[in-house]
């Protein structure tokens, strides 16, 4: 490898004591791997500490993703999404169906994907955000959790429609999306239509603002069908019952 690519990785890695002695140790034949070792290690803890402060939790994998489920989704707009285009160009996403259809796991997926990029992000439901800015007590404070949320390269806040939020809550919300608005991607999960936003936040002055910048520049996906989790709950249950079933028969036999 050329010397001086070699020498500007060092200096990339800010291996010093190395650079020091370099016209000493260049041409040693342990100094590439060496360098290429700190390398890896340095991407190893990069993602370990990525993933943990972006918190996604447990979720399955796409690979798991039953894609005949839902009535209605654009499989091959879903599939584009994690080639993260929206990532480099600021583009929010929007996950917009009914309770239970998969939204939550195609944005932690989405999310694992941006991890994985090189990218930070932060996992929490909209109530989680909207309740802690909401319980600062000083102008201080709240700002430092502005910042807080503003900060992630991938904001993403699920469940966003399935409580209904005060004013000042809508106001927060504002807040958190005009400070990342062009800069930084969001992606929001979200049970209700963007029409029916008014119930979320009823009476709120800047409901249409909220949405305006957040379509502006954004990529959204529209998902319909039944709960999946539903059809696993009664699809457990039967299996139950059908086990029920066979341990009382033998238990007669006997």
């Amino acid at each position: 490898m050329d010397a001086e690519i070699l020498r500007q990785r060092a200096r990339d890695l800010k291996l010093n004591g190395l650079l020091r002695h370099w016209d000493e140790v260049a041409q040693q034949p342990w100094v590439e791997p060496l360098i290429a070792w700190e390398e890896e290690e340095r991407q190893r803890r990069g993602l370990e500490r990525r993933t943990k402060r972006a918190r996604l939790g447990s979720y399955r994998p796409m690979e798991d993703f039953d894609w005949s489920w839902p009535k209605s989704i654009d499989r091959d707009h879903v599939e584009e999404l994690f080639r993260l285009d929206w990532l480099a160009s600021a583009t929010n996403v929007v996950l917009v169906g009914p309770n239970g259809i998969g939204k939550t796991m195609i944005a932690r997926n989405l999310g694992h994907q941006a991890v994985h990029a090189g990218a930070t992000v932060r996992f929490l439901t909209a109530a989680e955000m909207l309740n802690t800015l909401a319980e600062q007590d000083s102008s201080t404070s709240l700002r430092r959790k502005l910042a807080l949320f503003a900060r992630p390269q991938v904001l993403i806040l699920d469940e966003l429609g399935y409580l209904s939020y005060s004013d000042q809550h809508a106001d927060l919300l504002y807040e958190v999306i005009a400070l990342r608005y062009e800069k930084k991607p969001t992606i929001l999960t979200t049970n209700k239509a963007f029409q029916e936003w008014s119930e979320v936040f009823p009476n709120a002055a800047c409901v249409v603002t909220i949405i305006d910048r957040i379509v502006h520049r954004s990529e959204i996906v529209k998902i319909d069908g039944d709960s999946y989790r539903l059809k696993e709950s009664k699809e457990a249950a039967r299996q139950k019952a059908l086990a029920r079933k066979h341990r009382k028969k033998r238990t007669q036999a006997s």
